[in-house]
């Protein structure tokens, strides 16, 4: 599943052409696009609707909190501000076309649009496995986090991530600390910091040299800020190279895949030496997740 890196790479790659641009059709190529993994039949009404919702619309700048992203419209006549809603699920892709290009055998919907000189392109949100989501969602600031980010109301529940601004990394600490699970598995609640999955965790506890089964609560709150701090750095990284692509399923809009999955020090390297200390990576199961960690590096909690 694409990860914060990567939902950020696109939204980088989105923000060069959507805001200005206006919607001028709307296809749905498959209406499931548009519910949950467990709401897949729609009804053409709420399909025609969502199509009459964008159509007309002006794109605002895209944003992003954790894996979700969303594009603010305009223009459509309706109060309160909304968005495009979007969570790109396992292989979610949105990739930008020239008007007539081949339509890849997974696009879900296709989106019409003119630039604000005129130019036409096309916007397709291409999915294989179905589990990614459009919707369009009422815009909202959530009175429980500093961040004055407007977001999708079905969003407000999740949690700032590590590459916000506002995001304070010693408050987040304190609040892993109250928490009695797996550090990992604490890492990948998106209620407490969004945008963390499987790969950035694993990564993030090798550079800090916590064992992904420490209780949180018993580690110090500087190691615990540690491992936040890991956190970021490592996301950051994996940006600067486009995130991480370990097949055809994430792209940016371009069509061109990240290349971190070279620069992992962990993940995906079972029975590879540590880069660190040449012990062989061990993978383990940590709440239901495959989990890989040097235990050279990353020493069982006392």
């Amino acid at each position: 599943m694409p990860e914060l890196p990567e939902v950020e790479s696109v939204r980088r790659g989105l923000a060069d052409w959507l805001p200005g641009a206006r919607v001028d059709a709307v296809r749905l190529h498959d209406p499931r696009i548009l519910g949950t993994t467990s709401q897949r039949t729609i009804a053409p009404a709420a399909a025609e609707a969502f199509a009459t919702g964008i159509t007309g619309a002006g794109f605002g700048v895209p944003a992003r909190r954790g894996k979700f992203l969303w594009v603010p419209l305009a223009g459509t006549g309706e109060m309160p501000e909304r968005a495009l809603s979007v969570h790109l699920g396992m292989s979610g892709q949105f990739r930008i076309h020239e008007p007539g290009d081949p339509v890849h055998r997974h696009t879900r919907a296709d989106f019409t649009c003119f630039s604000p000189d005129g130019r036409e392109f096309a916007l397709r949100f291409v999915d294989q496995r179905i589990f990614g989501h459009l919707g369009i969602d009422e815009l909202t600031v959530p009175g429980r986090w500093r961040s004055r980010l407007p977001v999708p109301a079905q969003m407000a529940h999740i949690a700032p991530d590590p590459l916000e601004e506002s995001t304070d990394l010693d408050a987040i600490a304190r609040v892993v600390k109250t928490k009695r699970s797996a550090i990992k598995s604490v890492l990948l609640d998106q209620r407490v910091l969004s945008g963390i999955g499987n790969i950035y965790a694993d990564e993030a506890l090798h550079r800090a040299g916590v064992h992904p089964l420490a209780h949180a609560a018993r580690l110090r709150i500087s190691r615990v800020r540690g491992v936040l701090e890991s956190a970021r750095e490592v996301m950051l990284e994996a940006l600067e190279q486009g995130g991480t692509s370990f097949d055809a399923l994430y792209v940016n809009v371009n069509g061109e895949s990240g290349y971190f999955d070279r620069s992992l020090g962990v993940y995906g390297r079972t029975g590879q030496p540590c880069l660190r200390c040449g012990t062989l990576i061990t993978r383990l199961v940590v709440g239901g997740r495959g989990t890989h960690i040097c235990l050279q590096c990353q020493k069982p909690q006392r």
